[in-house]
């Protein structure tokens, strides 16, 4: 589904353990891979400079976690001084990346108020996809599992579909991405419909259940129409917790999600499904932005 990945870590993360795995993220389809590391300006008397030193020394750190790169593929490392969520972004565009990767901490709506995350600030700001990993997980795999798990990024992702128009725009840039990157023939998305227990069943229609499986089954025919293999699922519950319950019991490699372009969608007084997903799923987050 993507070739070309900036993966950004700021060593805490466990970002920069793929690269003792790179040849298996190789397997999993990127041919083009940049490890990238911000370091920050470094103050002395409130004169602002940079920290040569700390540089230098994450560009070895990052040199030397780099093992195994096929010859098919190429593995570059950059580091950068100033604001990470610039620097990230410019490297984006120096590398032609299709994806980001980001590690990002579960945390809940204070935490991150208080603290910020730079994550969560590109998703407002990204112009491409991002996979975001959980760096209490990836650091705690051996390298073997981390491997595993490298291979099959993308090999089953789950996709929140409820018919409305943000899931419309979903498929269709699904769809484009698919078309630009055709994902290998095992690959699989399994497109699941939550009906809204908290919503009342009089305002639901007389059949929700099956109204939910034949649009469904219909939006999945767009993505099986490109040659690739679509499952459809319908629960009924909280809409978060289905999606957790269902990533967790079919072996899902990833959730997919999207910004459904409402301007500021991390804003505290808007509610957004997304914007749970991406705090609180410990399972990977593939999130795509939306299309201006």
């Amino acid at each position: 589904m993507f070739q070309r990945a900036l993966i950004s870590t700021d060593f805490e993360d466990g970002l920069y353990r793929l690269g003792y795995v790179a040849a298996a993220l190789v397997e999993g389809g990127l041919t083009e891979i940049t490890f990238f590391h911000n370091v920050a300006v470094q103050t002395d008397r409130s004169v602002p400079r940079i920290n040569e030193e700390a540089m230098a020394a994450a560009q070895q750190r990052l040199q030397q976690a780099i093992q195994d790169v096929p010859e098919a593929a190429t593995v570059d490392v950059c580091v950068e001084c100033g604001r990470p969520s610039d620097n990230i972004l410019k490297q984006m565009q120096q590398t032609s990346s299709d994806v980001i990767f980001l590690g990002m901490p579960t945390r809940n709506l204070l935490s991150e108020k208080l603290f910020g995350s730079t994550t969560m600030g590109l998703v407002e700001r990204t112009p491409i996809p991002m996979m975001i990993l959980r760096p209490q997980l990836i650091s705690t795999y051996t390298t073997q599992e981390l491997a595993l798990r490298c291979r099959n990024l993308f090999h089953y992702l789950l996709i929140p579909y409820d018919g409305s128009q943000g899931s419309h725009e979903f498929l269709e840039v699904l769809q484009a991405q698919i078309r630009k990157v055709p994902p290998p023939a095992e690959h699989k998305y399994l497109l699941l419909w939550v009906i809204d227990d908290s919503i009342r069943r009089e305002l639901q229609g007389d059949n929700p259940m099956q109204e939910a499986e034949e649009r469904l089954h219909k939006a999945g025919d767009s993505l099986r129409q490109l040659g690739v293999t679509v499952e459809t699922l319908v629960r009924e519950g909280d809409p978060l917790e289905e999606i957790m319950l269902t990533a967790e019991q079919y072996d899902i490699s990833a959730i997919a999600t999207y910004s459904r372009g409402i301007g500021g969608f991390l804003r505290w007084s808007v509610p957004s499904l997304t914007r749970e997903i991406l705090r609180q799923s410990w399972h990977p987050v593939l999130y795509f932005p939306h299309g201006d």
